[in-house]
């Protein structure tokens, strides 16, 4: 299977040499699929919807409110890909972008940043769910949030500082508001540069939390099998 991967944002030079960029995060997480990298940051975008099988979209520093070009064409192409009924996946900002495209609304959340592992409660088990699970322990790194569903969007997870964690559309989309591509050291290095935006206090927060599990390879298969299928 053939994934245009729909890029974002540019992983910091000093976080790649150690951590990898977007493609290798998602080429490491998902070895079996063959990916096309469209940096849609810089405007590569496809030239039609029809040039993959299926395709995902990263997270990213900016808010997909924010009156940037590239973001305006973002959300049309996934408004394209609707309308086509093609398989998506929306990590994060990926994951706002379904939510602001189709109808919802994105804001900044009362509760504030999301860091760390966060539990996230299965609203509604899908067939695609393999191995069935009530929870999921997910990496978070967010400020933004879908506040309000689209009005074609089944709410499928939630969390306590998240009410809307992960949601579908159809048969052909999914929404996850946190990072299954990223790695346990990533999320802690992001936490620890980002002292004086969050404050200490959340951040030692965020730090105690990766002591728990993550279900890092449980999303994984439930993607991968709702893509496959």
């Amino acid at each position: 299977m053939t994934i245009g991967l729909l890029i974002c944002d540019h992983v910091r030079e000093k976080y790649q040499r150690v951590h990898g960029d977007y493609p290798r995060m998602f080429r490491t997480l998902f070895p079996d699929f063959s990916f096309i990298d469209y940096f849609v940051i810089d405007g590569h975008f496809p030239l039609s919807v029809n040039e993959c099988d299926a395709y995902m979209c990263t997270g990213s520093r900016y808010s997909v409110y924010q009156d940037i070009p590239w973001i305006y064409e973002l959300a049309e192409f996934i408004r394209d890909l609707d309308r086509e009924q093609l398989k998506f996946i929306g990590v994060c900002f990926g994951h706002q972008m379904i939510g602001l495209a189709l109808g919802g609304r994105v804001e900044k959340s009362n509760n504030g940043w999301c860091i760390g592992v966060h539990n996230f409660d299965i609203e509604a088990s899908q067939l695609w769910m393999h191995s069935p699970a009530d929870k999921l322990n997910v990496l978070m790194m967010c400020q933004d949030q879908i506040t309000v569903l689209p009005k074609s969007a089944q709410l499928i997870a939630s969390s306590a500082l998240c009410p809307i964690a992960m949601i579908q559309i159809g048969t052909h989309i999914i929404g996850i508001q946190g990072h299954p591509e990223f790695t346990k050291e990533y999320d802690r290095a992001l936490m620890e540069d980002r002292i004086e935006i969050m404050g200490i206090d959340m951040v030692r927060a965020g730090l105690d939390s990766l002591d728990q599990t993550v279900d890092r390879n449980l999303l994984k298969q439930w993607i991968e099998h709702f893509l496959s299928n």
